[in-house]
């Protein structure tokens, strides 16, 4: 099964194009206009075992967090529509990551219903120019526009570049284990209901 989708969206504030492909190990693109988050969106790709080839042009010269936020919408919509009916997936992923000082954990459910809450210490400073506070942002955002519940939790660690980077690969790795397809499941949903969309 061939799953990759594109969409694209354009506002006052950005102008976004993101196509991703699930179960490839392909090299990523992507051009946010912020650098850090750039490398944190490459490392979540290549930990979830999907490619992205994203491009955004957004009013950085006011703030980075239209430009994050933003992202986040176009990311969870584009991995939803990927997925489809989501029939064969295992739904659910956890992981727990190590980052040298840093451990971050991550439970998703691919459930059609959006949850997100973040459990650690609240991330307030910057990393070279960018806001700590956007990581939470992005996760907020890729979790309601992706119909996914996402429990992220930064269990310790000091420096702040490995703390990031612990919580992008611990949810991605969950986000992997969930999108995957179960040989058993076949073109069953994993769901009372029938249905997780």
């Amino acid at each position: 099964m061939f799953r990759t989708a594109r969409i694209t969206r354009k506002t006052k504030e950005t102008d976004i194009d993101v196509t991703i492909t699930l179960d490839s190990l392909d090299e990523s693109q992507v051009a946010s206009g912020v650098p850090f988050f750039d490398h944190m969106l490459l490392s979540m790709a290549r930990h979830g075992r999907f490619c992205i080839r994203l491009s955004c042009s957004g009013d950085t010269s006011i703030d980075d967090h239209h430009t994050v936020e933003d992202v986040g919408i176009c990311i969870g919509k584009t991995i939803k529509k990927a997925l489809g009916t989501g029939k064969g997936i295992s739904r659910f992923g956890t992981a727990i990551i190590p980052m040298d000082d840093a451990l971050a954990m991550a439970a998703i459910d691919i459930s059609g219903r959006s949850y997100f809450n973040y459990k650690g210490e609240p991330l307030r400073g910057y990393i070279s120019q960018y806001s700590e506070e956007l990581t939470v942002e992005f996760f907020r955002s890729f979790t309601v526009n992706a119909g996914i519940n996402l429990h992220l939790e930064l269990m310790h660690g000091s420096n702040r570049h490995h703390i990031h980077e612990a919580l992008f690969k611990a949810a991605a790795h969950a986000l992997y284990r969930a999108m995957s397809l179960d040989d058993f499941l076949k073109s069953t949903v994993l769901s009372e209901k029938g249905t997780i969309t």
